[in-house]
């Protein structure tokens, strides 16, 4: 079966060192005392692009060949990976082209467009912008770097899971965010490498949530994409899914699922208590916490995966407000 390894982990933090940042890891004081128990974040929302997705990205776009790189790369994206992989592309000088549904944010699109990246807003599903990516792959020849079922993009992700052990070597839980597997998987397979009884919890919101899905029915499925809070979690896993199901199913030792409000709970938290500014996918692992949908023992590690979010909107859930179905799909 095939797989990511921890030496292929090892291998991708060489390949993108200088092109990253290691991103801090700090005690947070109050869940800390309401859990009994030391609870460390890991701030990757304070990656260079906003989101862990730059490991990834770097990782795919470096390990391409000259002739590839020439071609140019496309990829289906709810936000953060198009505009890591924007970013990416452009420090090779490479054209990039970036599909999304109807359902991406406004600021992430524009975050997209000022990275040089073409974009292509096809359908209200990843499902429908992945179709207009394999109709750029055989009609233009561009080369496929999906956000989450490739070799290279898993080992990326996974160098977060280097970090984090090397960070809090005794960690006894890891919360990772959880959709379509490639940071869960990638981070799952370091810390298992390194130390196997650290326990590793993926978190979703319960709108959408393919992954969990699928791991319940034992193949991938179709699920619905709906607007939610965590847009940056939405989308499919590919019904011809490759790697990160068979890992994540191996490898994670739970799922949990968020309501709207519980993850409008984390992003209020992270903001009032911790003084950082997170995205609804984001702010789950500590909204689980916060929920008391995980059992916390031991030192726990809660990856705070991204930071775009728009202010407007942020402005709204840390003032009380719940915004509408509508608001979130805006």
């Amino acid at each position: 079966m095939a797989t990511v390894t921890l030496g292929d982990i090892r291998a991708a933090r060489e390949r993108i060192a200088g092109k990253i940042e290691r991103t801090s890891i700090v005690l947070s004081a109050s869940l800390s005392e309401g859990l009994g128990v030391p609870v460390q974040l890991k701030l990757e929302h304070r990656q260079t692009t906003g989101s862990f997705k730059l490991r990834g990205a770097s990782n795919a776009v470096a390990s391409l060949d000259a002739e590839e790189k020439a071609r140019g790369v496309v990829a289906a994206s709810t936000g953060n990976h198009g505009r890591a992989l924007a970013h990416a592309a452009k420090l090779e000088g490479m054209r990039a082209v970036i599909c999304m549904s109807r359902l991406v944010p406004k600021n992430k699109l524009d975050e997209i467009r000022r990275l040089g990246a073409e974009i292509r807003i096809v359908g209200n599903s990843q499902d429908d912008a992945q179709q207009e990516v394999e109709r750029l792959v055989t009609e233009e020849g561009l080369v496929m770097l999906p956000p989450f079922d490739h070799p290279a993009i898993i080992a990326g992700q996974g160098t977060l899971g280097l970090e984090v052990m090397e960070q809090v070597p005794d960690a006894a839980l890891v919360l990772v965010q959880l959709s379509g597997g490639g940071l869960a998987s990638g981070v799952a397979a370091a810390v298992k490498g390194i130390r196997p009884g650290t326990r590793v919890v993926g978190v979703s919101m319960a709108r959408g949530a393919a992954m969990k899905a699928s791991l319940d029915a034992g193949r991938p499925v179709l699920v619905e994409e709906l607007p939610t809070l965590a847009d940056s979690l939405g989308g499919g896993i590919g019904l011809d899914n490759r790697l990160t199901f068979a890992m994540c199913r191996d490898l994670l030792d739970d799922v949990v699922l968020l309501s709207e409000d519980e993850i409008a709970a984390g992003i209020r938290h992270a903001y009032e208590q911790e003084r950082e500014i997170v995205e609804g996918a984001g702010a789950v692992g500590i909204a689980a916490l916060l929920a008391g949908k995980v059992k916390a023992e031991g030192p726990v590690v809660v990856l705070l995966s991204g930071r775009n979010i728009d202010m407007q909107l942020h402005k709204k859930i840390v003032c009380g407000e719940m915004p509408s179905i509508s608001e979130r799909a805006a």
